[in-house]
């Protein structure tokens, strides 16, 4: 019997008419793109991105559920609101720690009303002489904290990047869509948080430069590149888990707060929503937690900034004293001119070399990179000032020569108000 052998003609040919047409569709195809018969997106086109809400160091309280009447609906929506404030400083009293948990102050109406400086309102309904809501009572933080008993500042930690990481549906993202995650982190009030949230806003090259392989990068010089560029000292990673039981049932979330450039664990914990509705009030409550969790490595030491994202370039004395004996003492002509010098003008050179340092400022718009370019220009000391890369929005970069050395120059920063971060040959301020 003859051995089998593999023939090539199992596979019937393209007629000769067909390979010409499905030719030429490809070619109109490549002409109208080339014509702009099709839409090509670039990789951080679309809509993403949400911009941080504005945090001051006011005091806030949520989820104050009233339920008050009134002779017309405007009198029983005062007084629920009256009843709101009531009961979010007796809040606010018991989670500062005042009175060893006891009963807050009894303040009169005015005197609360006084100290609130705002009332928002997450879900009311309002009837002729009915009131049921659930409000969120801002207090000033100035009027309040007399009452407290606070004196002082609080110390805070050192910037910290926020990587908000999603898992849902198989799928991990941090910034490449906008995600409830990213919404919660971003409507998170940090004026009262002891953590210094660096929060990017994920438009841009954010995306691209924040992704959930990001976290499983080791390298210090990377990582130190991209803490410097959003003005930030160590990094921590929230994330979040979601499974949904079965579709519009519940929702069961796994929350892990971890930091640094190893991933390092911190905590852990879980929270169910009923429904897809009560999804972001999980969330909040998550990122409120979670600052707990990050407030209480704070405390116990573990959110110290890593050393070796900030290690300075070691010198090889060796080699320097090699190079030296090379090239020999320094020419005669050198060192006429600097004795022909001005006396004076060579000892002030001499006392006060000048240095030319790399400054990062976040310019969130116009107004704050010109407000910025002019506050380090009337410094004491600045020589001249030099922006080759403007980012609204984002961050600039400015070159400063500064009378003295880098040390002295974020000196006379943190004396003007600036948030200084003191990097490898460069700085990063923000206010």
């Amino acid at each position: 019997m003859a051995a089998l052998r593999p023939t090539l003609h199992h596979v019937p040919k393209w007629p000769a008419w067909k390979r010409q047409t499905r030719i030429g569709a490809l070619a109109a195809l490549a002409i109208g793109l080339a014509a702009g018969g099709a839409v090509i997106y670039a990789q951080i086109e679309g809509d993403r991105g949400i911009s941080p809400v504005a945090s001051n160091g006011d005091f806030e309280v949520n989820g104050i559920a009233v339920n008050a009447t009134g002779k017309t609906a405007e009198e029983a929506r005062a007084n629920g609101w009256k009843q709101a404030q009531r009961l979010a400083w007796e809040k606010l009293w018991k989670s500062n720690g005042m009175g060893g948990g006891g009963a807050a102050p009894a303040l009169d109406d005015g005197t609360i009303d006084g100290m609130v400086s705002a009332v928002v309102v997450e879900k009311e309904q309002i009837g002729p002489q009915r009131y049921i809501a659930t409000l969120g009572v801002i207090f000033d933080r100035t009027r309040t904290s007399g009452y407290l008993g606070m004196q002082g500042q609080i110390a805070r930690s050192a910037p910290l990047l926020v990587v908000p990481v999603l898992t849902q549906g198989g799928v991990t993202s941090v910034f490449e869509t906008r995600t409830p995650w990213q919404k919660a982190w971003a409507e998170f009030r940090i004026g009262t948080s002891v953590i210094d949230y660096v929060r990017p806003s994920g438009s841009g090259a954010d995306s691209l430069l924040l992704t959930a392989g990001q976290i499983s990068r080791r390298s210090r010089n990377w990582w130190r590149l991209l803490l410097d560029s959003f003005g930030a000292a160590d990094v921590i990673m929230p994330m979040a888990r979601l499974e949904r039981l079965w579709p519009g049932g519940p929702v069961r979330g796994i929350f892990t707060a971890r930091r640094g450039p190893d991933n390092q664990f911190i905590g852990s914990f879980e929270l169910t929503a009923q429904s897809e509705d009560q999804l972001p009030a999980m969330l909040a409550e998550a990122v409120v937690r979670l600052d707990g969790l990050y407030a209480g490595a704070l405390a116990s030491g573990q959110l110290a900034p890593d050393p070796s994202l900030n290690t300075q370039p070691e010198l090889d004395q060796a080699l320097i004293d090699s190079i030296v004996a090379k090239v020999g003492p320094a020419p005669a002509a050198a060192t006429a001119t600097a004795a022909t010098a001005d006396p004076a003008v060579a000892a002030t050179a001499a006392s006060v070399p000048n240095v030319t340092v790399t400054v990062q400022m976040a310019t969130p718009d116009g107004a704050a990179f010109d407000a910025g370019m002019g506050a380090v220009r009337r410094m004491a000391g600045v020589k001249d000032v030099a922006s080759p890369s403007v980012a609204i929005g984002g961050t600039s970069v400015l070159r400063v020569t500064f009378a003295g050395d880098i040390d002295t120059l974020a000196a006379a920063l943190r004396a003007q108000g600036w948030k200084v971060t003191l990097g490898a040959g460069a700085i990063s301020i923000r206010k």
